[in-house]
């Protein structure tokens, strides 16, 4: 027999308060009107509270219309609140429907929901959500609002676009050193303009190296005489049939990203402009042309009107990993109260496992975060950098190694990235220059405080025996 719901006054909060209390429970409910959904591919498993319906679990398909009658279940049940696994990609449909519903969804993360022993089955799954996320145990994750996740997507599916092309690319590479080619040796990018006209020639059947080194542009460093040389092979009929094909599919896909670019220029323009101005002049050079795996429009521009900041003048952060921050975090810095929240979510801060009173780890947590790697990225394009952030990160390196370097460093740019999300501001590289003295004059300082704790003093040394030492001397 179901009840009337009544949703100005819950009818079922005594009830369920005494059948807590006699399952001995002393925790206070948080949410009583939680739901806990098991996904799967093929179905969903649905738990209420008790004494909502006759049967408090129940289980739905993974069809759309079975899924809006997972709604009207749960509206008919008084539920406000559902928690869920992000289990795949099965939970995308449900939290869209239940979201648009109206339902507050908290998506959970599976590393952080552990069962006990015996409870591993869809319908105790369930059951323990709803369970835990009664008492207030479950804390959702991080997910950007509806439009950024529709710029997420497309942004998504760029990065799979060129990935793949990157693969037919090579295919393409070892076709042509499978012929004793070597265009890679006398040019830089066999995917430029020089590479893809003589690929294209070599397809439509021109076997002349004379006349293959004759389309090279002017810009290329190589002579005709070496590229010639390098063009002179063994033409087999089964491995231009390759390069054929893989010159096909790399065609197909760059047409497939171009198509892609034009939806995220649209998507961009559905965004709020902040500021009307153009972005402030950039101190790096800036090419006509698009570079690498940039779009064919002003990036840029869209990124500085929505945002109203221009993160690229970070050394290291380029409009392509600004897109991707952004695509992942959303435009609302309110969403992290503090940088070491936001730095926390990224995975890049210390971490902190102490048990007994002592400190058993502080390594970083591993998330799988595109954020982080993208942060983690432009650290490790400061390797040859005349910043202050690529001297930062050779400092680090030197002592440290690679691997901690590039998370320290990715840690010093998400917190400067943060600091300009959340005020608004600019940032001005002080230099190269600027950060030795001040790691200098650092070393000085804790000198100076070695030799006044054991009753020494720092004596410079005059130019002439600078000569002959290499360290300041200590003098009583």
């Amino acid at each position: 027999m179901k009840l009337p719901i009544n949703q100005d006054q819950n009818p079922f909060s005594g009830q369920e308060q005494r059948l807590e209390s006699s399952n001995a429970s002393h925790l206070a409910q948080i949410n009583e009107n939680a739901a806990g959904i098991d996904l799967g591919s093929a179905e969903h498993w649905v738990c209420v509270p008790p004494l909502r319906d006759e049967k408090n679990v129940r289980r739905f398909g993974c069809f759309t219309p079975d899924l809006m009658a997972m709604a009207d279940w749960l509206s008919q049940c008084g539920v406000t609140s559902v928690a869920m696994e992000a289990t795949g990609v099965y939970w995308i449909p449900v939290f869209q429907i239940l979201e648009t519903r109206g339902f507050e969804v908290k998506l959970v993360n599976a590393h952080h929901l552990k069962t006990v022993p015996g409870r591993k089955t869809d319908v105790k799954d369930c059951q323990w959500l709803q369970q835990l996320h009664t008492y207030g145990l479950l804390s959702g994750s991080f997910r950007p609002e509806d439009q950024v996740c529709i710029l997420r997507s497309y942004i998504r599916q760029r990065e799979c676009l060129i990935k793949s092309a990157g693969t037919h690319l090579q295919r393409m590479q070892k076709a042509l050193i499978q012929m004793n080619l070597h265009l890679h040796q006398v040019i830089s990018d066999i995917s430029g303009l020089t590479g893809m006209t003589i690929i294209k020639a070599i397809v439509a059947g021109e076997r002349d190296p004379q006349k293959l080194a004759a389309l090279k542009d002017p810009r290329i460093k190589s002579s005709k005489t070496d590229i010639a040389k390098a063009l002179t092979g063994d033409y087999r009929p089964e491995h231009l049939f390759v390069l054929n094909q893989e010159l096909t599919l790399y065609e197909v896909y760059q047409q497939q990203i171009a198509a892609i670019d034009k939806e995220i220029e649209k998507c961009l323009n559905t965004f709020e402009i902040k500021v009307q101005d153009e972005p402030p002049p950039s101190k790096r050079k800036r090419r006509k042309k698009p570079v690498g795996n940039n779009p064919n429009f002003d990036l840029r521009k869209y990124l500085y009107h929505i945002s109203g900041v221009d993160f690229t003048l970070i050394d290291g952060l380029d409009v392509l990993t600004v897109q991707t921050i952004f695509s992942e975090v959303g435009l609302d810095p309110k969403r992290f109260p503090t940088v070491k929240h936001f730095t926390s979510w990224l995975g890049l801060c210390p971490g902190q496992k102490i048990t007994g009173g002592k400190v058993k780890s502080s390594q970083t947590r591993r998330v799988v975060n595109r954020a982080a790697s993208a942060f983690r990225m432009a650290a490790f394009s400061l390797t040859q950098s005349r910043s202050a952030l690529g001297a930062f990160y050779r400092r680090l390196r030197s002592r440290l190694g690679a691997p901690k370097a590039i998370t320290a460093t990715a840690h010093k740019l998400a917190r400067l990235f943060y600091q300009m999300w959340a005020t608004a501001g600019q940032y001005t590289d002080p230099g190269m220059d600027y950060y030795e003295q001040k790691y200098q004059e650092l070393i000085l300082k804790n000198l100076r405080n070695k030799a006044h704790a054991l009753g020494l003093e720092i004596v410079p040394i005059s130019p002439e025996q600078q000569n002959t030492l290499s360290s300041p001397t200590l003098a009583t």
